[in-house]
């Protein structure tokens, strides 16, 4: 069984009357990219926060490697590495010079932070633009650097808050081709993201958070399969009775059945082969139908249906 990297237990915190964080408790498993969702204000930033210490909590435990987490405890900050949703480097030191000052934190060796260094420039396809300051960058080349700065030196664990907010699609696809490479390198992810499509590609397991708590976590297959909504059937057709309509509301894990302007949409949960049941009573009753569209759930439906809420509120 892969080793605990991130434990954390009952974990609360106040800000006066508002609870950010209500007996939170999460589990995060060496190897993981581990996806870290909820809408604003759920608590994902309290809980890094937390997590890195830099805030104190009024309840609760939290270990990262196996030992307990605290303001002090600089030989397990030295594993991890963070890039937050605000790019944070020094605009008076050039795109090498920043990533050397944020790797000399943790490596005093200059032969070793050198090549450190050179490889982290290497990895985000920064070699081009060394020696250029981040007034001149682009977005997304910014973030680029703003990632290299933050994994320089190495960590175990690299915790990822919007890493590709107002990026170009070319920055972001070298984004995401970064983090699932340094995942095989060995390194432990947090990934959190208003991007249901960059989660679904990287992320084993996801959390999802709303008003402090974990209301849902597994893969994102386990989490589609909590839904109850599970496929969603339509199909344009010619004449349907009301008595054929009640038929196809009986069929096998069929739960709403809707008729509009020409348009039959069924509702499942759960079942397999349910395309192939409504085809079949369709042909047995002669019923004329065109087009038909068999839709799955997508994550940002289930993120709806656990919290009520878009992402992207």
């Amino acid at each position: 069984m892969a080793q605990s990297v991130v434990k954390i237990e009952n974990l609360v915190k106040r800000y006066k009357e508002l609870i950010a964080l209500d007996h939170f408790s999460l589990e995060i498993f060496e190897g993981e990219v581990f996806g870290l969702l909820g809408p604003n204000g759920s608590g994902k930033t309290t809980t890094i926060n937390c997590l890195l210490s830099l805030l104190s909590y009024d309840k609760g435990d939290i270990e990262i490697f196996g030992e307990k987490m605290t303001p002090s405890s600089y030989d397990i900050k030295s594993k991890i590495g963070v890039i937050m949703q605000n790019v944070a480097v020094f605009d008076e030191l050039t795109v090498y010079e920043n990533i050397d000052y944020f790797c000399g934190l943790y490596v005093k060796d200059k032969a070793a932070r050198k090549q450190y260094v050179d490889e982290a420039v290497k990895f985000v396809g920064l070699e081009e633009f060394t020696k250029f300051y981040p007034k001149k960058l682009s977005g997304g080349l910014l973030r680029r650097l703003n990632i290299a700065c933050g994994i320089a030196h190495k960590p175990k664990l690299i915790i990822l808050d919007e890493p590709t907010v107002a990026v170009d699609p070319q920055s972001r696809n070298k984004i995401l081709e970064g983090i699932q490479e340094l995942n095989k390198q060995g390194a432990t992810v947090i990934y959190t993201s208003h991007y249901m499509e960059e989660v679904e590609q990287i992320c084993s397991r996801i959390a999802i958070m709303d008003k402090g708590k974990c209301i849902a976590l597994g893969t994102k297959e386990e989490l589609k399969k909590q839904m109850k909504n599970t496929e969603t059937i339509t199909v344009e057709v010619m004449d349907v009775t009301e008595a054929q309509l009640e038929d196809v509301r009986r069929l096998a894990h069929v739960y709403e059945v809707t008729l509009e302007n020409g348009r039959l949409t069924v509702k499942y949960s759960g079942g397999k082969h349910n395309l192939l049941r409504l085809m079949t009573y369709m042909q047995e009753q002669d019923i004329r139908f065109g087009r038909v569209y068999s839709e799955l759930p997508t994550l940002n439906d289930v993120f709806l249906e656990f919290t009520g809420k878009q992402l992207r509120d």
